[in-house]
């Protein structure tokens, strides 16, 4: 196996990238996807957060009201932290579980995390990271997600600066140009990624750990 770790702020693009990576053969373990379904009806971690916020942040139909939670959390730092205490340790399980499972493979398996950087809680055999100026991040996601300028800028405040990404970068794909720019970037670090070298069969104690 051998294990890259894909990351960038809001707005980047790095869903565009790891879908193009998919297509070429990764296996993509998705930290957003695998919060999505830990926050699905009937799942402990929803019930933890319903104990923790309150009913009032499911919608209609049970499922969690992403809103209405962001809401209260982003405005209340120590109800961030205990969101983080329920939602974090669940997925970093999930994560170790997939990507253990993928370990006696050939598969190129990348680590798609928005906080990659800030956490540092995994280690790879490479990372790449998705690089857009900011006001092209939030002039898309204004655009073609109709979220508030301000809630993305402040949202982008509270993730790593882009220096901060580059400086620890092993690869950079700027995605500010066309679909056609990112293709071609996204061709040429797959075949970075096929030169890394393969992880070890058995694990670190620590590798993929929260």
């Amino acid at each position: 196996m051998i294990l890259v770790g894909l990351t960038g702020g809001i707005g980047s693009g790095k869903s565009s990238v790891s879908a193009l990576l998919a297509t070429k053969g990764a296996v993509i373990v998705d930290a957003d996807a695998i919060t999505r379904e830990l926050q699905q009806p009937g799942q402990p971690v929803l019930a933890s957060i319903v104990s923790r916020f309150g009913a009032d942040v499911l919608a209609g139909d049970g499922s969690l009201d992403r809103a209405r939670l962001a809401g209260i959390v982003f405005a209340d730092p120590a109800a961030l932290k205990d969101l983080n205490d329920i939602v974090h340790p669940a997925v970093g399980a999930e994560i170790t579980r997939r990507v253990e499972a993928e370990r006696p493979t050939d598969h190129v398996v990348v680590l798609d995390i928005p906080l990659l950087v800030e956490g540092g809680r995994y280690r790879a055999g490479g990372l790449l990271v998705v690089d857009t100026p900011v006001d092209v991040a939030v002039a898309r996601l204004v655009e073609y997600r109709g979220m508030d300028e301000a809630d993305v800028r402040a949202r982008i405040g509270r993730q790593a600066t882009r220096q901060q990404r580059l400086a620890v970068a092993d690869r950079v794909i700027d995605n500010s140009g066309d679909p056609a720019s990112l293709a071609a970037q996204v061709d040429e670090v797959w075949e970075w990624m096929l030169s890394l070298p393969p992880e070890p069969v058995a694990a670190a104690p620590d590798v993929g750990r929260p």
